[in-house]
């Protein structure tokens, strides 16, 4: 697939055309939320920066703090799709895998998503390793927004990584921040 563009369309669901009672209307913002989570994968995976860019809150607050040393800020969404997009691409290939998706609902216009993530990096390079993935969680902060939920903030916690730490640092030089 190298080189390659994968052309990836999403769905947004909406409670206005089905069943409008609470419990259904949960499970859809569920969903929604869920999908949020995956087109932040795959958007980062191929390259898609509109797609990546359309999972945020006009503004969001990025935390990488835990594991790559990092202060927590606040930017425009653009901005940051801006800084990551150079270090994703920096790699030879990326693959983010999120899963056990947690979510706890503050009233009708906000949540929080804790999900797993494995984050794998590959860059080959001439010192070592090619490799160096994460594993960890991300708590999201999501904020319904007229477009739908949208991510208003992320945090990474890694709980452990393994492989070339060395090509994250490389990558980290392209960019503000980790993904």
């Amino acid at each position: 697939m190298s080189g390659e563009k994968v052309r990836v369309v999403h769905m947004t669901l909406s409670c206005e055309s089905v069943d409008d009672t609470p419990a259904v209307r949960r499970l859809l913002d569920r969903a929604a939320i869920v999908e949020v989570q995956t087109r932040y994968a795959t958007g980062t995976d191929s390259r898609d920066w509109d797609l990546f860019r359309s999972c945020f809150t006009a503004e969001v607050e990025i935390d990488f703090s835990d594991g790559f040393g990092r202060p927590a800020v606040r930017l425009p969404a653009g901005e940051w799709v801006a800084a990551t997009a150079p270090r994703m691409e920096s790699f030879a290939a990326t693959q983010h895998l999120i899963a056990n998706h947690v979510i706890t609902f503050d009233g009708e216009h906000r949540a929080t998503c804790v999900a797993s993530v494995l984050a794998s990096h590959h860059r080959p390079n001439p010192t070592g390793d090619s490799d160096l993935v994460v594993h960890g969680y991300y708590t999201n902060r999501f904020e319904r927004t007229a477009d739908g939920w949208r991510i208003a903030g992320v945090r990474l916690t890694p709980l452990w990584m393994t492989g070339n730490f060395g090509i994250m640092t490389s990558a980290m030089s392209s960019g503000t921040a980790a993904s």
